[in-house]
């Protein structure tokens, strides 16, 4: 039997949005940034459940990146999520974290499609305080992630925003992202704020239909994303 079709989908019945947290551990999220995005998570988690809708329609994954690149869950309902705890040690592996969730991004639509699910398109929101370490601009695997990431948009795979905590290399952030969003720079207080913001924006896609331009407010500041497509 396929492993794809022994995959139980809650709620079947309703559309589904996938939304992968990639988000960066490494050495120098110790102490103030790291605490701040446990809290942040834990909020989101929280406050996503708060609402009828989503909490049936947003599948939730997590990928961290530092001390290796570790799936610390792959998709499922928000409800079975667990509270955060996470440590920050190690470098900062993000090439090869992209190319995790990306595949991971692929495998969950190929579920949705084996039972008839309806779907949203996938987001990759991407939260970092640095750059990477595994690959860097020119060399070959980081054309290979920086296309992939640039065709996944452009072939309407999944939506990718990428968050630059203080010091990150914006121009890096700036070069993986497409033209269409560039990253948002995050001062290291502003955790909660930022996931106050994704969750509003979770919800409010997942009160769309299928296929909707839904138009996304300010993360924090003037900076924004402007309108999504859904579908």
């Amino acid at each position: 039997m396929s492993i794809l079709n022994e995959v139980e989908i809650a709620n079947p019945q309703h559309p589904h949005c996938a939304t992968m947290l990639l988000l960066d551990t490494s050495g120098s999220m110790e102490g103030d940034k790291i605490r701040q995005l446990n809290e942040g998570l834990n909020f989101f988690k929280e406050d996503i459940l708060q609402d009828d809708l989503a909490r049936k329609r947003v599948d939730l994954a997590i990928i961290t990146f530092g001390e290796g690149v570790n799936v610390v869950q792959n998709f499922a309902s928000v409800e079975e999520t667990p509270e955060m705890n996470l440590t920050a040690e190690g470098l900062t592996p993000m090439g090869y974290a992209l190319n995790t969730a990306m595949d991971l991004i692929e495998q969950r639509k190929n579920e949705y499609k084996t039972k008839g699910v309806d779907y949203y398109r996938p987001w990759i929101f991407m939260i970092t305080d640095g750059e990477p370490t595994d690959m860097k601009p020119d060399d070959p695997m980081w054309k290979s992630v920086v296309g992939r990431i640039h065709e996944g948009e452009a072939g309407k795979k999944f939506l990718f925003f990428a968050v630059g905590v203080e010091p990150a290399n914006m121009q890096i952030l700036k070069d993986l992202s497409p033209q269409s969003r560039t990253p948002i720079k995050l001062k290291k207080d502003r955790f909660r704020e930022m996931f106050s913001w994704l969750s509003k924006s979770t919800k409010k896609t997942s009160a769309s239909k299928v296929g909707d331009v839904v138009p996304l407010d300010s993360p924090v500041g003037p900076e924004g994303w402007g309108e999504i497509e859904t579908g």
